[in-house]
């Protein structure tokens, strides 16, 4: 039985990056013996154990044979006879296919650590046409060292086209696509995993609306960028992808995305704050308005959010003005009226009178 640390934690490291997870392959062994040392069996697909004390997975080495569609349409033989070779050989990318032993020898039959020097992500083999996922992971891996300048190789990118033109890409499931579009929204450029989809013909495939939109509205993914690096909350950065969009841009997304709901609430405010006129000088009635319409009483939180997104986009020079109002107004609680006595359906309405006041008086300050 031989152990190697594999994948993405020799990448990170020969990077010089922080190693977030440790990923190991076993050479030699069967499954009845990694459970007498004490490993859990955890894998569906194959096989793959949780280390005892650690923890971390440790996965039989494996080979592959295409026989479905999609990326689950795949028989795996994982035995003592597979090598390291063969297991690396049925990788993604080259950069992901170096492995170490225990001694600190890196084993590296693909020449990941080439490409990693001249800061190319390559396809190791054919059998990367044979996983349609891949072409999300290889924008996702190039949005996230495209920082170190690091581009897909030529033969990749004709692969990822490939694939595209398959309609392999319609096998993957809402679910598992959303995983790699979340991931990528972490990346300093995200941007880059659009704009390579977008090149190879995906987003059309995957996200006819978001095709549109691209098209329309391109400086969108400009605005996502500068909301990475101001390290904005996840669902603020994707919403941004709808900037200039119409409203009806979530409910189409929906319909190819699986898109969760704290997302879906940044993106529907956001779509709708943008659609709203004369942001660049609001009333305080406007100001109550917009304040109903996106429950910013019960969510205060969530409409802060969509303003600094406005301001981020220049759409609105009134941010602290929103955000201020809001608190004011929010200061104002409908116990307060009922301990003086009021009663019944007049709270409501002299609550929404106080607040108003207190609004107008903030806006005829703050224009003065």
């Amino acid at each position: 039985m031989q152990v190697y640390l594999v994948g993405g934690a020799v990448r990170d490291e020969l990077l010089n990056l922080f190693v977030k997870d440790r990923d190991w392959v076993v050479v030699g062994a069967t499954p009845e013996q990694m459970e007498k040392q004490g490993f859990r069996p955890v894998g569906k697909d194959f096989p793959v154990f949780l280390h005892p004390q650690t923890h971390e997975e440790y996965a039989l080495a494996r080979t592959e044979r295409k026989d479905g569609k999609g990326y689950k349409g795949f028989t795996v033989i994982a035995s003592p006879e597979v090598t390291l070779e063969e297991d690396l050989l049925r990788r993604d990318l080259t950069i992901n296919a170096i492995a170490k032993d225990s001694t600190g020898q890196l084993i590296d039959p693909y020449k990941g650590q080439e490409d990693l020097n001249n800061k190319l992500l390559r396809a190791v083999s054919d059998a990367f046409n044979e996983d349609p996922l891949r072409v999300l992971r290889t924008a996702r891996f190039a949005a996230r060292f495209a920082y170190l300048g690091f581009k897909v190789e030529a033969g990749t990118l004709e692969k990822m086209c490939q694939i595209t033109a398959s309609g392999e890409l319609g096998y993957l499931t809402a679910e598992r696509v959303w995983v790699e579009v979340e991931k990528a929204l972490t990346a300093q450029t995200p941007s880059v995993f659009y704009k390579l989809l977008a090149k190879v013909g995906a987003v059309e495939k995957l996200w006819p609306v978001l095709a549109k939109q691209l098209t329309n509205n391109p400086d969108c993914l400009n605005w996502l960028d500068k909301a990475a690096q101001q390290a904005f909350s996840l669902p603020k950065r994707f919403a941004l992808l709808g900037w200039g969009a119409k409203p009806v841009f979530l409910e189409e997304l929906v319909e190819h995305l699986s898109l969760p709901k704290e997302y879906q609430k940044h993106l529907k405010a956001l779509l709708f704050m943008q659609s709203e006129p004369g942001l660049t000088s609001l009333k305080a009635e406007e100001i109550m308005q917009l304040f109903d319409r996106l429950d910013a009483w019960r969510q205060p939180e969530l409409f802060n959010a969509v303003v600094e997104l406005m301001e981020l986009t220049q759409a609105t020079h009134q941010a602290e003005l929103l955000k201020n109002s809001l608190q004011l107004a929010r200061s104002i609680s409908a116990k307060d009226l009922v301990a003086q006595g009021i009663k019944g359906p007049e709270v409501g309405v002299e609550l929404a009178k106080l607040r108003l006041k207190k609004i107008r008086e903030l806006v005829n300050n703050a224009n003065q």
